[in-house]
């Protein structure tokens, strides 16, 4: 399979990471529409042997947003359509078929930041700056970032970042939670790696609940949030291979939660 301005690579012994690489390095990663369009169908078609995937960015910045070459003047409606088509691209990330980390490097500015927080999982080295400086250009998000982001920082800081240009270091962006990890300078990618290898590990009918049922429960009210959660603990447990895991462990062949 190729993808414009994408490269796969599919790695582990039974091939379950999926490594998906911007490789727009020149254009510093600005997401075209065929690139956006190119992530949504590699994550609708990825073999059914992944397990969890890392999306990386070549070069010194993992994406700095949209590719301004191809903004077009579109009346409302066409800006609406070009906005959805970004919507369900990125959910095809955030709620596709397997766990996805991101690799954080250098800029992650505007859409590259929506892609960011489509994401499960963020890691972020030493060189990473997010920035929204759709407020200084006349225009308004339009990838998802106005859901996405203020659940990672909320949305006084969201509206700050817009209307002042307030650029987050790697440092104050971990602080205020962009990232859940903080690697030296370049280092994301071993890193995320490393997590997309040991998520890959999990039951999948367990992620499959991470990813869809976890974000849903956290919006409903809490008489509907325990009654999902209830629903998908009495899934979850029924599966083969959670029982089989938790033999395992009741007889002692698996391994203890230790500390580091």
């Amino acid at each position: 399979m190729t993808y414009q301005d994408i490269q796969l690579d599919i790695r582990g012994d039974q091939q379950e990471i999926a490594v998906v690489r911007l490789t727009r390095g020149a254009k510093r990663n600005a997401l075209s529409d065929a690139l956006v369009l190119g992530l949504r169908n590699l994550f609708e078609q990825l073999p059914s042997t992944v397990r969890a995937a890392v999306i990386d960015g070549e070069g010194p910045h993992f994406c700095a947003g949209l590719d301004l070459s191809e903004l077009q003047e579109r009346d409302a409606g066409q800006g609406l359509h070009h906005s959805r088509m970004w919507h369900a691209a990125l959910e095809r990330v955030q709620y596709g078929p397997v766990p996805v980390v991101a690799a954080l490097h250098g800029a992650v500015v505007g859409g590259g930041l929506e892609l960011a927080s489509a994401c499960h999982i963020r890691v972020a080295d030493e060189t990473t700056f997010y920035a929204l400086p759709e407020g200084s250009r006349g225009i308004f998000v339009g990838g998802g970032g106005s859901v996405r982001i203020p659940k990672l920082i909320g949305a006084a800081r969201m509206t700050d970042m817009m209307m002042t240009g307030r650029v987050y270091n790697a440092q104050d962006g971990d602080r205020v939670g962009f990232a859940q990890y903080l690697v030296p300078a370049g280092q994301a990618v071993d890193k995320a790696i490393e997590l997309a290898t040991r998520i890959a590990q999990n039951a999948p009918l367990t992620n499959y609940a991470l990813m869809h049922a976890l974000p849903r429960i956290a919006e409903q009210p809490a008489d509907q949030g325990y009654l999902t959660e209830a629903m998908m603990a009495a899934i979850a447990q029924s599966a083969p291979e959670a029982k089989s895991r938790l033999r395992d462990f009741l007889e002692g062949r698996a391994e203890k939660v230790r500390k580091d």
